[in-house]
């Protein structure tokens, strides 16, 4: 099936606002990455919100009965619940999850980081050289550390490199409308 030139422009407008919204998305964190955090807990908010009115609305009118009622009905009201106190105050839902957060990948990476110099060191005789790990072991504690004991700044600098990718994503949407759009053209 041909694809008309006219479906083809639309197609290549639609990619170019993409670009241009991510573009403005990726400045913003870049420039205030404290306050598109809190932009992005917002979201998540508004998301568990709509989540959890739908899934109480499909156990009460939908019939989306399941086994597990009361456990579904407990779950979609803290979602419910959650998401309205992420509106009340986003400034400490921001903390909290940013800190939450933080506290996982830091305990994710302290974990990896001793079980890596653990292990080369009790299976040293397998290793030709066995500091490259260790180091690599260190450094993943220490990146766990950092992630432990300055959530607000790794979510801080978190927020400015996902901007910086947002950017780069938004220029290879560019560089896609354009082809998109000289192909309408011929």
């Amino acid at each position: 099936m041909a694809i008309s030139q006219t479906t083809k422009r639309r197609f290549a407008f639609a990619t170019a606002l993409r670009g241009v919204l991510m573009l403005i998305a990726g400045i913003y964190a870049i420039l205030f990455p404290a306050d598109a955090l809190t932009v992005l807990i917002l979201f998540g908010g508004v998301l568990l919100i709509i989540d959890g009115a739908l899934g109480l609305w499909s156990l009460t009118f939908g019939g989306g009965k399941s086994g597990n009622y009361w456990f579904d009905i407990i779950g979609n009201a803290l979602s419910l619940l959650l998401g309205v106190l992420f509106f009340i105050q986003p400034l400490i839902a921001t903390i909290f999850t940013a800190t939450f957060l933080g506290t996982v990948v830091g305990l994710a990476a302290l974990f990896v980081g001793v079980m890596q110099i653990v292990v080369v060191v009790r299976e040293r005789e397998s290793y030709a050289r066995i500091w490259p790990v260790v180091l690599s072991g260190i450094a993943y504690v220490l990146l766990g550390l950092v992630f432990l004991l300055f959530p607000l700044l790794t979510a801080t600098v978190g927020m400015i490199l996902g901007g910086f990718l947002l950017v780069m994503f938004s220029l290879g949407l560019f560089g896609w409308a354009w082809r998109l759009y000289q192909s309408s053209r011929g």
